[in-house]
């Protein structure tokens, strides 16, 4: 039902958008474009009682007729490109197309696809000031940037502005398309993956610092707003959160981010490194935008793990790979300066970590290898409740011996169940334990 109700809707704007279309190239070449009222000679169909995604994102914003204009203009080669067949053709005398037209071919879609000039000659044919006026649409401050619903792009650098392509957001083209919102997929153009975790509170085991400073985080993704504004600080205080979680492998930072995630109904993205960072001039850059563009207006907390290897130290300048590297942090200490949200870097090493960056945290949080007590309390959390135990297995002599993380101890569980399924019982016994300890002490050059 709701793929009739969809479908309809966006037929009556399809219908509407062809004739503001038909209307404009008409008035253009007639020569008569600065005398014509586009908005009274194409009124928008009334689409206020319509259920559909896409009437319900227009009321969302209360757009204006420019506003609707732009919005199909993005939205029609993904529903029906021929209906920006009228704009491909050619200036006879000149034998190029037109280029207060605008746009753009792609290397295998042989319609038009539009450009921002596409959308100012629409709406304003040759008419100056209305020029500005759609100009206006595409500013940072307007909510078709500041949802991410448009997206431009500019294929080469120097070229004007109105040159941008312009296109609908991936999440929101999947969002008029079948009403639902979608979550980006881990893509090449978006290297990040969803961290999720059946894990709560009560399986981590950290010390009361670092729980107050993880408070202190959860505390400000409730109420960032409230926090701003009541102690008037939001003239002063950029929005965004940025932390450092540094120690140990295994210590439990990245369950931290994902469990700060859980506890404040945020989406928390791990980016993957290996592919945002390039060996080519200029794509590390495009990478982190891209990630950035599509996080800039969510409500999404991207963690960096291993993040020495993204934002480590600058190098003293000896030739040009030096200065590439150190514009890509350059670039990096801006985005991340700028960005809204809250941001996780976590690293074994914090003297890795450049100093710039370092002046930026909000906070740094130390994850300590776990004392005796906090040990034989994670040992007891992964078997606790399982009845799978044999009566020999002493967890307190064990958390006293054997100064192991809280990653190490998940490695010894899983050893010691596949030993016990391999010698056929249906217990684990002390043996067990130590055999798997064995195996991890041994990844460090120690011994039992």
């Amino acid at each position: 039902m709701m793929t009739n109700t969809i479908a309809d809707c966006l037929e009556q704007e399809i219908a509407w958008f062809g004739r503001v279309c038909e209307t404009r190239m008409n008035a253009y070449f007639q020569q008569s474009e600065n005398a014509i009222d586009l908005e009274a000679a194409c009124p928008a169909p009334d689409i206020s009682q319509s259920p559909s995604p896409y009437a319900s994102l227009v009321r969302e914003h209360n757009m204006s007729f420019s506003e609707r204009v732009v919005l199909m203009l993005a939205f029609i080669p993904y529903l029906r490109p021929q209906v920006l067949d009228i704009f491909s053709m050619q200036n006879a005398v000149l034998g190029r197309p037109y280029s207060e037209i605008g746009g753009w071919h792609g290397k295998s879609h042989i319609g038009f696809l539009p450009t921002c000039e596409t959308a100012s000659f629409i709406l304003a044919g040759t008419d100056l000031a209305t020029r500005f006026a759609v100009a206006r649409l595409f500013r940072d401050e307007h909510f078709f940037h500041k949802h991410g619903i448009l997206k431009l792009e500019q294929k080469d650098s120097g070229e004007p502005f109105f040159n941008s392509a312009l296109s609908l957001s991936n999440e929101y083209l999947q969002r008029l398309a079948d009403g639902e919102i979608h979550k980006p997929d881990f893509s090449a153009s978006f290297p990040a993956k969803l961290m999720q975790s059946q894990l709560t509170w009560s399986d981590l085991v950290l010390n009361a610092d670092v729980m107050e400073e993880v408070e202190n985080i959860v505390t400000w993704l409730k109420q960032p707003a409230q926090i701003l504004q009541t102690w008037g600080l939001e003239k002063s205080l950029k929005p965004g959160y940025r932390t450092l979680f540094y120690g140990p492998p295994g210590t439990g930072k990245t369950l931290t981010a994902s469990l700060i995630g859980k506890a404040v109904d945020a989406d928390v993205y791990r980016i993957d490194l290996s592919m945002l960072v390039s060996k080519y001039i200029g794509e590390t850059e495009k990478n982190l935008a891209s990630v950035f563009d599509q996080a800039q207006n969510k409500r999404w907390i991207l963690f960096f793990d291993e993040a020495d290897s993204l934002f480590g130290k600058r190098t003293q300048t000896s030739n040009s790979n030096d200065r590439h590297a150190n514009q890509e942090i350059s670039y990096l200490l801006q985005r991340v300066e700028d960005f809204p949200g809250v941001i996780i870097l976590a690293t074994n090493l914090k003297a890795n970590i450049d100093a710039a960056f370092s002046r930026r945290f909000q906070s740094e949080v130390y994850f300590a290898m776990p004392d005796a007590k906090q040990r034989e309390r994670l040992w007891q959390g992964l078997f606790g409740t399982t009845g799978k135990l044999a009566p020999d297995v002493n967890f307190g002599e064990i958390a006293e011996r054997y100064e192991l993380a809280g990653g190490a101890l998940l490695n010894v569980a899983r050893y010691a169940a596949i030993r016990a399924v391999r010698n056929q019982r249906d217990v684990i016994i002390q043996d067990d334990l130590l055999a798997g300890i064995s195996r991890e002490l041994m990844k460090d050059g120690k011994t039992l």
